[in-house]
């Protein structure tokens, strides 16, 4: 499912792409260069409104394979969205470097249980899904390389790295054996690309980035029967963002 998702992410950039020389070829008609002097700023701000999907990248447990209750983890894509601040400087015609804060993203990520035998008693059903929720606030950090600006359409690519503070996270708490429980610090890998279009007094951004944690994320309980068949816990995101600047 996440191939199938980073597919969907490849025909957005074609899209967008497309919609891109579109928009370069009627500003081109209309020959008027928006927001001239911004590509001389060393500093500006933004805005960003974001959508993201979502799913935990699982690996299990040795007592896995001997586990009487579970018979197989199946993570499942979830949507959510968020809000971030844009903070860019710029030191050289090709490259700046992009700071995100506040980054603050609600996330939902799914993972879907076999049982192989329900409990009548609690009304299991012999496929249950536990719904993770977290409230991230992030700090992202990219290295941006921008082409050469035709009229007012540019496009850009960035890679970097982030740190993540799940504001829900329930690694502390003490309830049932169905809970699922996160650490709060996650970190991780980014890259994505995106275009400028340049209006008369802002600059509207797509953007498309894929966001890799490369920490566990999972706080283990073995006594619990949903986390002690999970070993590792890692975040995957596919995120689309609408940036504003100025």
């Amino acid at each position: 499912m996440y191939n199938l998702l980073r597919n969907k992410a490849c025909q957005l950039v074609i899209g967008l792409l497309v919609c891109g020389l579109s928009f370069q070829k009627v500003q081109a008609q209309n020959r008027t260069l928006h927001l001239e002097n911004h590509d001389d700023k060393k500093y500006y701000l933004g805005i960003a409104l974001m959508y993201n999907t979502s799913r935990f990248n699982v690996s299990h447990d040795a007592s896995f394979l001997f586990h009487d209750s579970v018979s197989a983890i199946n993570p499942l894509n979830s949507g959510g969205f968020g809000l971030a601040g844009m903070h860019t400087y710029r030191f050289s015609d090709r490259f700046e470097v992009r700071a995100i804060f506040p980054q603050l993203l609600f996330a939902y990520k799914d993972l879907q249980y076999d049982l192989k035998t329900p409990d009548p008693f609690y009304d299991e059903a012999p496929v249950v899904t536990k719904r993770v929720e977290s409230i991230q606030l992030g700090l992202p950090v990219h290295l941006k390389f921008r082409s050469d600006r035709i009229n007012n359409f540019r496009v850009y690519m960035f890679a970097g790295g982030k740190v993540e503070y799940d504001l829900s996270s329930n690694s502390n708490a003490r309830k049932a054996d169905d809970m699922i429980k996160l650490k709060k610090i996650d970190y991780g890998i980014e890259a994505g690309i995106g275009f400028n279009f340049y209006f008369p007094v802002f600059i509207l951004s797509p953007e498309i980035k894929i966001s890799n944690g490369v920490q566990n994320i999972h706080a283990r309980d073995a006594s619990f029967k949903y986390s002690s068949t999970v070993d590792q816990l890692k975040s995957r995101m596919i995120m689309f963002s609408l940036i504003f600047e100025g």
